[in-house]
């Protein structure tokens, strides 16, 4: 056997390991996930029997040239069903240059729930962080609400998310689930409307339910205002605030929460161009936060913890080392340019990792009643087309972090004239 032979060789072993142990992980994960649906269905059950002294909660919605959606998002959240004397909606109006401010206006002129905080002059545009900065200061309120400018929550989401922060002081946050509301208009919304779903049923429901871990969405959830106030807010330099924060408040002594039945509907990018760089926005936040972190994650008291948010963390890198390899070998292999002389079923071992790729991820999605026939050559698709992109986009990520180091701005995500499924 040749060097080059043997290289190959452990470069394929490699790659198989890889793919298997995400995918196994992720399967007893969607296996996890399955489990919190339906204990998640006797526990609503129970709260629902309940009665709540609710506290105060202000409800923060950055906003920067939402025109599009801004009215929608706060007709729904006038829709809550929350003690209306308890309730505080607060638009943060970022630097915007459009109508979003006088939408605003003209709603909050009939419902004083809504105020409206327009960001000084030369102090807008520059990230969500900021702009929640500036606004948590304009309100009082015992719990701190955060929802993004295309949001709109079912009527009962945030009287569920606020409860189980009543129920177990344990928890410093509580997520809820988002779905896609523009899930029909194209082939990339399909994909992510799949990709979102199956991303809550296992790493947020499935790591909730097996680790008692879950991660700060940008959206649709409930935050302790002493908490978010002992920890200064939310970092400015993070692209993604929402992971940034989530490990802060686990360093802090407190648990965030998955609930799939406090549900929002939001806007997903509709043209890939805008796609690429909401991806590429999320993937330079995740760098930055690797970058923060990584080397006090291994010190966390839970080593359960530590080990989950190292793992999801690099999930993009392992993804993105197996899948290369694994292209890399098949195209070789293809072509015959080269051979692997391996003894072994190992053919049969890629074909199983595949099939259970694609099963867990229809069992994934069957929580929401997505798996239907139509979702399965969907799925099939996109493996071999929207999660090959993120190789590039990974790629394109670290070169302008670790190569050209690039200035890390924030980058607005476009929105569409999309109606409610509602």
């Amino acid at each position: 056997m040749s060097v080059l032979e043997v290289d190959l060789s452990f470069l394929f072993v490699v790659a198989v390991i890889l793919i298997w142990f995400m995918i196994a992980y992720q399967f007893v994960l969607t296996v996890f996930g399955y489990i919190n649906y339906v204990r998640s269905l006797r526990s609503r059950k129970e709260v629902d029997a309940r009665t709540f002294a609710y506290p105060t909660c202000a409800v923060l919605i950055p906003a920067h040239n939402e025109e599009k959606v801004i009215g929608r998002t706060v007709e729904s959240m006038l829709q809550l069903e929350y003690p209306a004397d308890r309730l505080t909606i607060c638009v943060i109006n970022d630097g915007s240059t459009d109508r979003t401010r006088a939408i605003v206006e003209e709603i909050a002129a009939r419902d004083r729930r809504v105020t409206l905080y327009n960001v000084p002059p030369g102090e807008g545009g520059k990230g969500k962080s900021r702009a929640l900065n500036l606004g948590v200061k304009q309100v009082q309120a015992d719990v701190l609400a955060i929802y993004d400018a295309d949001n709109t929550p079912k009527p009962d989401a945030l009287k569920y998310l606020v409860a189980e922060l009543l129920l177990h002081s344990e928890l410093g946050a509580v997520i809820g689930k988002f779905r896609t509301v523009n899930k029909d208009v194209n082939l990339l919304t399909r994909f992510i409307n799949i990709e979102t779903l199956s991303f809550q049923s296992m790493l947020q429901a499935g790591r909730w339910q097996m680790h008692g871990i879950a991660t700060l969405p940008g959206t649709n959830f409930v935050i302790r205002r002493e908490l978010i106030d002992a920890l200064n807010g939310w970092d400015e330099e993070a692209l993604t605030e929402d992971s940034e924060l989530s490990i802060r408040i686990y360093e802090e002594g407190y648990k965030i929460k998955f609930i799939p039945y406090a549900i929002t509907e939001e806007q997903e990018p509709q043209s890939w161009s805008v796609w690429m760089r909401q991806r590429m926005r999320w993937v330079r936040g995740n760098n930055y936060v690797i970058s923060k972190f990584w080397k006090h994650i291994p010190k966390f008291r839970s080593r359960r913890i530590a080990f989950d948010l190292l793992y999801t963390l690099s999930l993009y890198y392992t993804f993105f080392v197996a899948i290369v390899i694994s292209d890399a070998l098949f195209l070789l292999s293809a072509t015959r340019l080269v051979s692997i002389a391996l003894p072994g079923p190992y053919t049969f071992v890629w074909i199983m990792a595949f099939v259970l790729f694609i099963f867990e991820i229809m069992l994934a999605v069957s929580y929401d009643a997505e798996d239907k026939p139509r979702n399965l050559w969907i799925v099939l698709l996109m493996y071999f087309s929207y999660c090959q992109l993120w190789i590039y986009i990974v790629v394109k990520a670290w070169y302008q972090d670790y190569i050209a180091r690039e200035r890390r701005v924030w980058d607005k995500t476009v929105r569409f004239d999309v109606p409610s499924s509602r």
